[in-house]
């Protein structure tokens, strides 16, 4: 799909200002003011991202409270059941806050539903358990901010409840528990809104130490990129420091998780957590039971650890083969539609595994560039999760057209939902119609951001150092993007494997290597002496330690 550019107009006065202060290069300064940094202070902040900088954990609402309650109950010898979501998120949420209320000298035990038995969210089955066996206090981790009768339940058996959830609340409604930890309340003014489950989590541990601490920041890492929240504030500082953590982690079933994964030995990137870790601990809760991924974090022996991480390769094969088989159903039903006159794609068949719907909606936004939806549909019920694209808040969508659903929740880009099967059409037309309200011009081509337009003089290797700087990168603080405008193409496409290409550009002055990644279409019409303008990203070409420039494509378009 042809892809719009959008080159930032820079902010001359933020850019000299930076430049000045700091002695940075013009480029780098640059690129800091458009991520929204006007002052050197704030340019220094987000360079040294130091835990320091992390806002107090008592300013969030509750917080208080839910310390006071857990410190009785550790004090009385209560029992506490931590109830915890299935994915990398909730995974890591429990596993953090288990080991160190265990160090603590909590009695603690756990609880994590089955995706495709019980589906997301706190459940009656859990509470009545935790009655059963005499629970004094359940701590909700990832979910609970619309658990309004479980709560009332368990208020009724005399069990204090402290939920601690990112989701945002339904028309600021909020159950009657004892805590709620969560910035998205209407009456909570912590200054940052888009911590995960696990920076949560981390914060009460924080408040729970008396310090802000590298304790788990391998872990709070892992979830916090696995769930994909914004890698701006905080959770760009935890991220920064926990990737330091990670590469050198004393957690068993980290180090097992990296050897198994083929990545021992190699630097650990957000890259390599969003596409070869996270899928693997996310892979046993949606192929089986999520537990096998909380043992392997909490696995005190490496030869236990090593086992439950060749389980978790195992089921990833498996789910890559269900995310297959579902994908290519699911493009079947995109050809038979009028994809292209909708705004939205809804897509739904019976028998679909649950597993693997987020994973195929996020695949089909991507392709058609449209907010979509994937239903598995089984004895009349429909289950589903959606992801979006850039600017159109899917959660404020479906509170539009809730009247359908069963149940519901999620955030701007991703969210899961439930829907009788007979009010599915209803639902798919209100739905794209309220998106047909809401979409501006244009938003239905992809937008590439680009930082600044660049001669190819002024790529070098110090250049790419300095850019270093301003990672860990991910959603909201993207790669640096440039383009260069008018180059000459010096050879034809070599094809690597099944989608990727290599040729030469040159500006007459300096020449390069450039790689694009999914780009074979483009490869009939990349041809010598033809003109080109390039969108990309710089790297370094390490192999066979060339230590070279290359050119990462995005986009390129061809001179008229």
């Amino acid at each position: 799909m042809q892809k719009k550019w959008s080159i930032r107009e820079p902010n001359l006065e933020a850019v000299e200002n930076i430049q000045r202060s700091l002695g940075l290069n013009k480029v780098l300064s640059q690129i800091l003011a458009n991520r929204g940094i006007k002052t050197d202070n704030q340019a220094r902040r987000f360079l040294k991202s130091d835990l320091e900088d992390l806002h107090s954990p008592l300013a969030l609402k509750d917080m208080d409270k839910a310390i006071s309650r857990i410190k009785k109950a550790i004090s009385a010898k209560e029992k506490i059941f931590i109830f915890s979501d299935y994915d990398v998120d909730g995974i890591t949420s429990c596993a953090i806050l288990e080991k160190e209320l265990k160090e603590l000298g909590a009695i603690v035990s756990h609880y994590i539903p089955h995706r495709t038995k019980e589906g997301y969210g706190l459940n009656l089955n859990a509470v009545k358990l935790a009655h059963k066996e005499n629970i004094q206090l359940f701590i909700a981790l990832d979910c609970g901010i619309k658990s309004f009768k479980e709560v009332e339940l368990l208020n009724k058996y005399k069990i204090d409840t402290i939920i601690v959830d990112h989701h945002r609340p339904e028309e600021d409604k909020i159950p009657c528990a004892f805590a709620v930890i969560n910035p998205k309340q209407r009456d909570c003014s912590y200054e940052f809104k888009d911590l995960a489950a696990v920076g949560l989590v981390y914060k009460l541990i924080c408040a729970l130490q008396g310090k802000n601490s590298d304790k788990y920041l391998d872990l709070v890492t892992l979830g916090t990129i696995a769930d994909v929240v914004p890698l701006v504030d905080e959770n760009r500082i935890i991220v920064k420091k926990g990737l330091e953590v990670i590469n050198n982690t004393s957690n068993f079933g980290i180090k097992a998780l990296i050897e198994a994964s083929g990545l021992k030995d190699k630097q650990i990137n957000p890259g390599s957590v969003s596409f070869i870790l996270a899928p693997r601990i996310n892979a046993s809760g949606r192929v089986d039971t999520a537990e096998t991924s909380l043992s392997l974090l909490l696995s005190q022996d490496y030869d236990e650890a090593r086992q439950l991480a060749a389980h978790l390769n195992t089921h990833n094969r498996l789910r890559q083969k269900i995310e297959e088989e579902v994908l290519r159903e699911a493009l079947e039903l995109v050809d038979k539609m009028h994809f292209k006159d909708c705004h939205v794609i809804v897509l739904a068949k019976e028998g679909w595994h649950i597993g693997v719907l987020g994973i195929v909606a996020s695949k089909i936004a991507d392709r058609f560039f449209r907010p979509t939806i994937i239903i598995s549909l089984k004895d009349g019920v429909g289950k589903g999760s959606g992801r979006s694209i850039p600017g159109f808040h899917l959660f404020d969508a479906l509170l539009s057209c809730s009247k359908y659903l069963k149940d519901f929740g999620g955030h701007s880009h991703a969210v899961g939902l439930s829907i009788d099967k007979d009010k599915l059409e209803d639902f798919q037309k209100d739905l794209d119609k309220i998106a047909g309200e809401r979409f501006e011009p244009d938003m239905l081509k992809p937008v590439l951001e680009i930082d600044a337009q660049l001669p190819l003089m002024l790529l070098n290797h110090d250049l790419i150092g300095e850019l270093q700087k301003l990672g860990p990168f991910g959603l909201g603080n993207p790669r640096p993007l440039f383009c260069s405008h008018n180059l000459t193409i010096k050879s034809n496409a070599v094809l690597l494997g099944r989608d990727t290409i290599k040729f030469w550009v040159t500006d007459e002055d300096c020449t390069y290597e450039a790689i694009g990644f999914g780009l074979r279409d483009f490869a009939p019409y990349i041809l010598p002496s033809k003109r080109v303008d390039l969108a990309y990203n710089l790297s370094l070409d390490n192999w066979q330690d060339a230590n070279s420039i290359l050119l990462e494509v995005k986009d390129l378009k061809f001179a008229s």
